[in-house]
């Protein structure tokens, strides 16, 4: 026959200070089991830690430790098949898992929780639940990138039009172009790697807010867990979410990663564009149009980037006016969090699938990039590696520009006399100059659209992504 189970009644889960049991109101307003409860694994992770160091440190003995053992691993299946009770009344997933530890396993249940505070144990469960989902964000942060890199593989050559304020500016190669964004996503790799690093420290230790009597080895638990240290303020260990909030910043930047390039490739697919096509399993049609076919997906990209700021803003707006220590404010912290760890794993495996099936219309580039007087700067160029000073260079090129326009025709068809009337040394090798193609080769510099420059990008890519 188990023990009687203290937990069953929420009153004497607090003590028996209190004389009325909780509304069924407050019950509701205040349980967190409804969206913690996915903490579950964090949580018997810990406790499994935790309990193995208080044996370890003689507080519990050996026989304990095994009736705990033992009840969690029945807890954790339980839960893993779906049969685990979740009670609203028990309020969160920590007491949920406490209680029915203790159905199955009497007084050692009852001695878990010693030298411990749900303040430092809810703290821990969020850090190693956040350092696997950061984890696994990483290897999709690398799946993007892999994407754009073998996209832009077959485009080292392709010609594009570059943008200044969405007008065209100068020729650029696609793969060049894509290849930006892949910068972009490794950066915020390496920001997600340095969140890492202040998620990765143990709370568990700190108990309500001061530390605890009980002589507990807390660099014993972090190695169990794999955490790289502890906090050392037992007061800042319980009470802030400042890892919370850095890794929301990230996630934050990084969804506007994302939706630059979503609004671009949403710009490409466009009629007016005509750069790219998507596949018509990341489009869907309209209801009274039938010739549409709109880019949901990228859209939907776009649109989720104002959700997870949105996160960000209230993180912050939640800790701002918290004294120390624990404030129940802090319940708030989980559904944000978990909604932008999910938003931002579902996008980043969308938007990746998406990139790899892009189909890329070169001509439709390379003929937007002669729509737009791109070379137009490669001819004052010319002019000043003639001696021409390049601001008189680039007034005599505006000129020229005129002209070209007044008459429908582009820079490389006027005709050879008035282009040599800008300077008496032009001569034919200008309209190389003044080619979308001749554009691009002519810019070597390191990080530069040539595609030589292109080509050692990539393999620099592919090097680090390997």
């Amino acid at each position: 026959m188990s023990a009687p189970n203290p937990l069953a009644n929420k009153q004497q889960a607090w003590s028996a200070l209190f004389t009325e049991p909780m509304s069924e109101l407050v019950q509701r307003y205040t349980a967190s089991v409804g969206f913690d409860k996915r903490l579950a694994a964090a949580d018997i992770e810990g406790s499994l830690a935790h309990a193995r160091m208080l044996a370890a440190q003689k507080i519990i003995d050996e026989r304990d430790l095994a009736d705990i053992e033992r009840g969690l691993a029945q807890v954790r299946a339980e839960i893993d098949a779906g049969t685990f009770s979740w009670k609203l009344e028990l309020e969160d997933v920590h007491l949920n898992v406490e209680a029915r530890l203790t159905e199955l396993v009497g007084n050692a249940g009852k001695r878990l929780h010693t030298g411990r505070s749900r303040n430092d144990q809810v703290a821990t469960d969020i850090r190693l639940w956040l350092r696997g989902e950061i984890d696994r964000l990483a290897a999709l942060l690398v799946q993007m990138q892999r994407a754009l890199v073998e996209l832009a593989a077959g485009h080292t050559e392709t010609v594009m039009p570059g943008f200044t304020h969405l007008q065209v500016a100068q020729p650029v190669s696609f793969a060049h172009h894509l290849l930006a964004y892949v910068e972009m996503f490794a950066r915020d790799a390496e920001r997600l790697a340095d969140v890492r690093r202040r998620v990765n420290r143990l709370p568990l230790g700190a108990a309500a807010l001061a530390g605890t009597s009980y002589p507990l080895d807390r660099e014993h638990t972090a190695r169990l867990l794999g955490f790289d240290g502890v906090c050392e303020n037992s007061l800042d260990a319980v009470s802030d979410r400042d890892f919370a909030i850095e890794f929301s910043a990230f996630a934050s930047i990084a969804m506007v990663h994302v939706s630059r390039l979503a609004e671009e490739i949403v710009l490409w697919m466009s009629q007016n564009f005509g750069f790219i096509d998507l596949a018509d399993r990341y489009c869907t049609g309209s209801s009274i149009m039938p010739q549409k076919r709109n880019p949901d997906v990228a859209e939907l990209a776009r649109g989720k980037s104002g959700r997870v700021i949105g996160h960000l803003m209230g993180l912050l707006t939640l800790m701002k006016g918290q004294p120390l220590t624990y404030n129940k404010d802090n319940q708030e912290d989980k559904e944000p969090l978990f909604d932008t760890v999910d938003t931002l794993a579902d996008t980043l495996r969308i938007m990746a699938e998406m990139v790899g099936g892009i189909v890329v219309k070169p001509e439709a580039m390379e003929h937007a990039a002669r729509r737009g007087y791109a070379t137009a700067t490669d001819l004052a160029d010319y002019l000043a590696k003639k001696g021409v000073p390049f601001r008189d260079a680039h007034e005599a090129v505006a000129h020229a520009v005129k002209v070209a326009m007044q008459r429908g025709v582009d820079l490389a068809e006027l005709p050879m006399a008035e282009l040599q009337a800008l300077h008496r040394d032009i001569g034919d090798d200008v309209l190389e100059a003044l080619t979308p193609r001749g554009s691009l080769r002519s810019r070597a510099v390191r990080g530069g659209t040539a595609p030589a420059q292109v080509q050692a990008q990539l393999e620099r890519h592919r090097q680090r992504l390997a």
